[in-house]
């Protein structure tokens, strides 16, 4: 880890007292994530309700440009020359990016999934369609208990995949079957959801400072 980015964790640390609590298990997930996109993976990312937004919302971050500017390299703009000045001004706009999928977001496959096979597997079916060994599953389940996110770990395992549990209370069922739980210390669900907005905002800014901070 670079030492803006232990830096950037450590103030985390001092804003957000509760972290302490949970130090280890979200290093260990931003090591596991590093290491899938130094490795060209992916991340998928489940809930439901206020965590299908969170799902959504972490995409975003990672995707597109969250706290750094993210110019693409000099001889990645070149790669647009053959196109004219137009396609190296819109490469100009650009901004580096950490593949990220929503599972989420897709409204018309999930309701078809839902409408044909079950709720219980709208998330296990995507990752079975976008899921590659080395990617990683999040999963973010206030009880850790949802069926369709825990389903969704199950083919995460059979593919090869690295899986993280975001959560909250005792972790649920979630916590025996993810690689890794990060269980944030409340059983207030409207609280549980605010910590993990800090946890993945964490996770998101270390990792953008891991790739474009210099």
């Amino acid at each position: 880890m670079k030492e803006k980015t232990q830096a950037l964790f450590q103030d985390f640390l001092q804003k957000q007292s509760f972290l302490s609590t949970i130090e280890q298990p979200v290093l260990q997930a931003f090591d596991m994530l590093l290491h899938s996109y130094q490795n060209q993976g992916k991340l998928l990312i489940c809930g439901n309700g206020g965590s299908a937004a969170d799902a959504d919302h972490i995409a975003g971050e990672l995707v597109k440009a969250f706290r750094l500017k993210r110019p693409l390299l000099k001889h990645q703009i070149q790669a647009y020359e053959v196109f004219g000045n137009e396609a190296v001004t819109m490469a100009e706009k650009l901004q580096g990016s950490l593949p990220a999928i929503s599972l989420c977001a897709h409204n018309a496959l999930l309701t078809a999934i839902i409408n044909d096979l079950g709720s219980d597997v709208m998330y296990a079916q995507q990752v079975l369609g976008f899921g590659n060994s080395g990617d990683i599953l999040l999963g973010i389940s206030t009880s850790g208990n949802a069926s369709n996110v825990l389903n969704a770990a199950i083919v995460a395992k059979t593919l090869g995949m690295k899986s993280i549990l975001l959560s909250g209370k005792t972790g649920g069922k979630g916590k025996g079957l993810f690689d890794l739980s990060i269980i944030v210390p409340s059983d207030e669900t409207s609280d549980i959801q605010d910590m993990h907005s800090v946890v993945y905002h964490a996770l998101c800014a270390m990792l953008e400072s891991e790739f474009w901070d210099d």
